[in-house]
């Protein structure tokens, strides 16, 4: 048996931009998603704590340090610059490993500078 389980997460990160001619996907700043161990083209859920929309996409990378969140596409419509949004994946994980399973979690502060960091998985 096995358990979808919280893997990465960045809470609190605030939407710095919107392009809605590109594709699809968020980028986000290269440094972020290695801190919290995502990886691009990774499926990921986000949350919108501005006005609670919710929406499955996939990670684009953006430049280092850069601190972008940029909605992309059809998602564009769903946030504007300055929303803060909570941006998940999940992983299947044996209920053997599910016991001490922990996920990596970054909080994010001003300018999207990790103000805490949790190191799981």
């Amino acid at each position: 048996m096995q358990a979808f389980l919280l893997k990465s997460k960045i809470h609190r990160a605030t939407v710095t931009g919107g392009n809605l001619q590109y594709e699809g996907s968020l980028t986000i700043s290269a440094d972020l998603i290695e801190k919290c161990g995502l990886q691009e083209y990774e499926k990921i859920l986000c949350g919108n704590m501005a006005n609670g929309n919710r929406f499955e996409t996939y990670v684009i990378k953006g430049k280092r340090g850069s601190g972008q969140i940029i909605l992309n596409g059809a998602v564009a419509h769903l946030g504007k610059k300055g929303d803060l949004l909570t941006i998940m994946s999940f992983a299947a994980v044996s209920k053997k490993k599910a016991k001490g399973w922990k996920p990596r979690i970054i909080v994010l502060g001003k300018d999207n500078c990790i103000v805490t960091a949790k190191r799981g998985v």
